[in-house]
């Protein structure tokens, strides 16, 4: 017992030990290996004994303090007043316990020695990490799904705002019934019309209307917006043709932007036609192979495989779109000058005599010849020339464009893109993408040259014809007597055929307004757009946009500026709106299924800690008869809590990135749709905690039962 009591006293490391009576009640030959453990701790700690034995006393004591009566009548080693120690008033004593490294390399020992319990109650913890992380992990590889394809398909479905707008909703209503007409009158037994036509010009009519781009482009520009928290990109349109054209002019001279592919088999005028459609945003049949790519860098490169060559950096670079088959169509081909648009024309004519067309012979291209492709960029002004005071279009002349493709500027092909697998809708399928660095490039390079800033100096007067532009309610027809005397004597010295392309260029621009015929001569102002393409992040970003959109046209309300009010319609946003309802749905299941999977985790996590509290009844009773106080006991297995916790969590985690590989490949076999499961980074840390959580406050009610207080104090008892 003795010894026990020694082992109790240097639990807690105290500095003091009070022996009172220790070799009290035993043998001598006990009584001197007593002493001689006291002795050994007398070398680090003071060690104060009560005894009766004087013998003891002189043999093992340093200083002899003999007390009779309550009164000390012999001190063999007694101090001064001068030699004591002054204490501070203010020193207390501490509370004995035992720091959580302590707690943590006991319960660590313990669990040392218990290996396969350890292993199989983490294993048995770590199949509810198992099961939670598994349905986190393909709800985050779901969601991220869903936001890929949200974000491919807004790419594809921007917002635009046009200058000139129709309010498709209400249209649409009328178009399909929804507009209810008031029915109170109707008597039974007549037929009633429904004035669909009428209502629908009516709408035409009442609800087209101008939007101020150039303010709007202010607002998106200006810092601190808020609505730059919710797009990926936003596109400025501009009323430009960008003109290109095939370098080689020897046999005859090849415009590959805008595409002539149309114009080769007759069709341009019906092409024409579609493209000047007012509701040119939702049903315009674009047939140009040049496209102008989304502004974010990060998007394109997430969308599109770089297969060869390198992305273009430069306004002069652009790269090449080919489908994910490595394919290009032939009418990509045609427009491009690879192919000759004169057979394509021959095979037309002959489908419309009737004659058997031959199949087509399969063409392929090596990376390096498509990487050697390059065209030549002509400006709208520089198909002007000044002659005798006058501006004359020369598009036409061959000598003269031949002279000007030969001394344009090259635009290079530098790279071949693809859409990757992983993409599901893209903004460019197939064709040449060029950044938006082109576009401001030519706009501002015209805007240099002399036949813009001559039109730009002259506000009423049409340099083209050399007339006064019209008012608003005139309508000029060509008239000799209106020439100026200068522009007469012009004429008396052109050739027949040059008077007759005069008179051409006169029908043609004499009633023109300034607008179009800087927009002719490629003059764009870059701060007025005729179209404004907004990406969104998500369809809730697109909500979020819309607002701020709403917002914009309050504070114009607000400021009386009512010609400042946006109007458009969110085509897609009607259509979609069903589709992600879908989708939130399918989001609070996977949530639902997430929560349930946690609670019976918590639940089995709770059995096996209590099973365990309950084995271990007899370490407690042990722990607490050597001092340790309760929190010292819920120390030591909050301490083991945390490594069974971590353990099991670290378990968890690894059996279940292990498990995506096959369940990636499961569901790819299945749907064919590459969705990558994947356990969040803070998921691992979130159930490790829970975990812990978990286990302590299973020990810790336990600790409280009743029954098990009563089990550590007879064990304590018994103990003692």
């Amino acid at each position: 017992m003795q010894r026990v009591a020694i082992a109790r006293a240097l639990v807690n490391n105290p500095d003091i030990i009070l022996a009172d009576e220790p070799t009290g009640a035993l043998d001598t030959k006990t009584s001197v290996q007593i002493m001689e453990i006291l002795k050994k701790i007398s070398k680090d700690k003071l060690i104060i004994m009560v005894t009766h034995n004087p013998e003891l006393a002189e043999k093992y004591s340093s200083r002899i303090i003999k007390v009779l009566d309550g009164k000390v009548i012999d001190d063999t080693n007694s101090y001064n007043s001068e030699d004591e120690l002054k204490q501070e008033s203010n020193n207390k004593t501490k509370k004995t316990s035992m720091n959580f490294f302590t707690a943590l390399n006991l319960s660590l020992n313990n669990l040392m020695t218990k290996k396969g319990r350890t292993f199989l109650t983490a294993f048995a913890g770590s199949i509810g990490i198992i099961g939670i992380a598994l349905i986190l992990a393909i709800s985050t590889g779901v969601q991220n799904y869903i936001n890929k394809v949200e974000e491919d398909t807004l790419s594809s479905y921007p917002i635009t705002i046009e200058e000139q707008t129709i309010d498709m909703t209400s249209m649409m209503e009328t178009m399909t019934g929804q507009n209810n007409n008031d029915t109170s009158n109707y008597e039974e037994g007549k037929i009633y019309s429904s004035d669909i036509m009428d209502e629908m010009i009516t709408t035409l009519s009442n609800k087209v209307s101008n939007n101020n781009l150039k303010e709007l482009k202010k607002y998106l520009e200006k810092e601190n917006s808020e609505i730059a928290n919710y797009y990926n990109a936003i596109n400025y349109s501009y009323n430009l043709n960008i003109n290109l054209y095939k370098p080689d002019t020897t046999n005859e001279i090849v415009k590959v932007n805008p595409s002539t592919v149309m114009n080769s088999m007759g069709m341009g005028d019906m092409i024409e036609a579609s493209n000047n459609v007012s509701m040119s945003s939702v049903m315009m049949s674009n047939t140009d192979v040049w496209i102008e790519m989304i502004d974010n860098e990060e998007l394109l490169h997430s969308q599109y495989d770089l297969i060869a060559g390198k992305w273009p950096k430069n306004y002069n670079e652009v790269v090449l779109v080919v489908d994910e088959n490595n394919q290009i169509s032939d009418y990509t081909l045609y427009s491009l000058g690879l192919k000759d648009q004169n057979e394509l024309k021959k095979k037309f004519k002959a489908m419309q005599e009737g004659k058997e067309l031959e199949a087509p012979e399969q063409t392929s291209y090596t990376y390096d010849e498509l990487l050697n492709l390059s065209f030549k960029l002509i400006l709208n002004s520089d198909y002007y020339i000044k002659e005798n005071g006058l501006w004359f279009d020369k598009s036409e002349n061959k000598d003269y464009m031949k002279k000007k493709i030969d001394e344009a500027e090259d635009i290079k092909v530098i790279g071949i893109i693809k859409k990757n697998s992983d993409t599901i809708a893209v903004s460019m399928t197939e064709g040449i993408g060029y950044t938006k660095e082109l576009e401001k490039y030519v706009i501002n390079k015209s805007n240099e040259s002399d036949v813009v800033k001559e039109q730009k100096e002259n506000l009423h007067k049409n340099i083209l014809s050399g007339l006064d532009f019209p008012t608003e309610d005139e309508n000029k027809n060509f008239d000799y007597n209106n020439l100026s005397s200068e522009q007469k004597m012009a004429m008396a010295n052109l050739s027949s055929e040059e008077i007759a392309q005069m008179m051409e260029a006169y029908a043609e621009n004499t009633n023109a307004t300034y607008e179009k015929i800087l927009e002719k001569l490629g003059g764009i102002d870059l701060d007025n757009p005729i179209a404004i393409s907004i990406y969104p992040k998500d369809f809730e970003s697109k909500d979020d946009i819309s607002k701020e959109i709403e917002k914009y046209n309050q504070k114009q309300r607000d400021e009386q500026k009512e010609e400042n009010v946006i109007n458009y319609t969110d085509i897609v946003g009607i259509m979609m709106k069903s589709v992600n309802q879908i989708v939130n749905i399918i989001s609070y299941v996977l949530i639902a299924f997430v929560a349930i999977s946690l609670i019976v985790s918590s639940i089995m996590i709770g059995i096996i800690t209590y099973i365990s509290v309950l084995e271990r009844t007899k370490e407690i009773g042990i722990l607490r008869s050597i001092g340790a106080s309760k929190k010292d006991i819920s120390r030591v297995f909050r301490a083991e809590t945390f490594i069974i916790g971590l353990i099991s969590g670290l378990l968890g985690i690894g059996i279940t990135v292990l498990l995506t590989i096959p369940i990636n490949n499961l569901i790819y076999n299945l749907t064919g749709v590459a969705i990558k499961t994947t356990v969040p980074r803070n998921s691992g840390s979130n159930i490790s905690c829970n975990q812990y959580v978990s286990y302590n406050n299973c020990r810790f009610n336990t600790f409280k039962n009743g029954k098990q207080k009563r089990s550590s104090r007879s064990i304590e008892n018994r103990v003692k």
